[in-house]
């Protein structure tokens, strides 16, 4: 089985800015192959690792299930063959990695059915990489669904404000109320400045119990590629934030 690892914080503290450099790292040390998987509500990861999707999973559920609905899947095929057909159209095949989009359904009615199918496919797709990484929204779904079959690292990435690493904590709950169990799991805290955390935090880190995996300085080229539309992934490995987080995956074995 690869080693999965989830990425998981709220909204605007640098969670997706973080997993493309992640996604880069395992990339550059030739590991590989890497499956990424894109579950945010909100997928912009593919704007981090300048890949432009063409479909979502989310938008296949949909033509699958009102196809269903209105029974003008091939008869010539069956459910299960067209689900098949549909999924394997959504995967994005990049020279390093492949990526999946999960996107998310707006329609009414009942997606047992292709959601059951999502979850087989996945399992067909998992083993054939060395690493899976999975960049998740704040409510975790596709994690708490079992979408992926287990979870070897959890990353809690944070902004250095008392307010997301108390989001942080929820998210560290949320993780052992589901009993999901990773292998570990620990707090990454992104844009600090000078790569240096207040006292505050650090006792606000301390509070929650949270294991501090590292901490990312605040990069001023990160920013331009955000206000530029350039993938921050691609910035050199001599930028202070990629350097720090390449520091903070050796010291976690990854």
């Amino acid at each position: 089985m690869p080693h999965t690892i989830a990425v998981a914080g709220k909204g605007g503290v640098g969670k997706t800015t973080t997993c493309g450099m992640i996604i880069d790292y395992l990339c550059a040390k030739g590991d590989g192959p890497v499956l990424v998987v894109d579950a945010d509500a909100n997928a912009n990861l593919n704007e981090v690792l300048g890949v432009e999707p063409e479909t979502s999973l989310g938008q296949i559920r949909e033509e699958m299930a009102q196809a269903e609905l209105k029974g003008t899947v091939p008869k010539s095929m069956t459910k299960a063959d067209y689900a098949e057909m549909k999924f394997s159209q959504a995967l994005i095949e990049e020279d390093d990695f492949d990526m999946l989009i999960m996107g998310r359904t707006q329609g009414e009615g009942c997606y047992c059915f292709v959601n059951g199918m999502l979850k087989r496919q996945m399992d067909k797709y998992v083993p054939n990489y060395a690493y899976v990484v999975m960049d998740n929204e704040a409510g975790l779904e596709h994690v708490a669904r079992g979408t992926l079959p287990h979870v070897d690292t959890m990353l809690l990435i944070s902004d250095c404000s008392r307010r997301g690493i108390q989001a942080a904590a929820r998210l560290a709950e949320m993780v052992r109320d589901m009993e999901l169990k990773p292998g570990k799991m620990g707090l990454i805290v992104n844009r600090a400045p000078g790569g240096v955390l207040d006292e505050g935090i650090k006792s606000e880190i301390g509070k929650y119990g949270l294991t501090l995996f590292g901490v990312l300085p605040h990069d001023e080229a990160v920013y331009r590629c955000d206000c530029e539309g350039e993938p921050s992934s691609k910035l050199p490995d001599t930028a202070p934030m990629k350097a720090a987080l390449k520091s903070v995956m050796h010291s976690i074995g990854l």
